[in-house]
């Protein structure tokens, strides 16, 4: 068995020296057989890491790519190591871009929220913002001291709703409802308070 299995080894090394030779050729056939040998493997890595089959197709052209313009000058001593560390990284930095492109969505839409009831510069020109500024920190220090905590957390650090719950011991719903109740509140102030919304 242990003869069978290193013989296996010494294919499946032949095969990857001669992949490598391809690349070293620039003989795009490389990439062919790379994939033929090595596809569903990075696919796998790379779907374990974004659970999407788009992206991760996206993550495994790219890794062949990188192969292709990282061999030569680089002749890897394992293949398969090489191909799964580009693959891993690639989906690694395809998670941290989407995660920042959702955190950029969620910081917009908490803004839309909280534009709702803040004056339009349109209808209310004489309104400066440091005077709405000073109105919004008057109005926070008459909340409790967890609501305030709450609706800075969210408007001004763009915590999102789970991270807010968690921090609080709170659920998500009590964390959208008391944001909804507060944002209310500080509209009838502001509107009391004679800035037109």
């Amino acid at each position: 068995m242990k003869a069978l299995l290193g013989q296996m080894r010494e294919v499946n090394n032949m095969d990857d020296l001669r992949i490598i030779e391809l690349y070293f050729n620039r003989d795009e056939q490389a990439i062919k057989e790379t994939d033929t040998k090595y596809g569903k493997l990075c696919h796998s890595i790379a779907y374990n890491i974004l659970n999407n089959h788009e992206d991760s197709e996206e993550c495994v052209n790219d890794t062949y790519v990188s192969v292709w313009n990282t061999i030569p000058p680089i002749r890897p001593h394992n293949f398969m190591s090489f191909i799964c560390k580009i693959a891993r990284n690639l989906s690694l930095k395809r998670l941290e871009f989407m995660k920042r492109k959702k955190r950029s969505a969620e910081i917009i839409l908490s803004l839309d929220e909280l534009a709702a009831v803040l004056p339009d510069e349109r209808y209310a020109p004489d309104v400066s913002d440091e005077d709405v500024g000073k109105l919004i920190s008057k109005f926070l220090r008459s909340q409790e001291e967890y609501v305030r905590n709450v609706f800075i957390r969210k408007y001004f650090y763009f915590d999102s709703i789970r991270e807010i719950a968690k921090c609080y011991s709170f659920t998500e719903s009590k964390v959208k409802n008391m944001l909804f109740y507060t944002r209310n509140k500080l509209k009838d102030y502001l509107i009391k308070e004679g800035v037109e919304i």
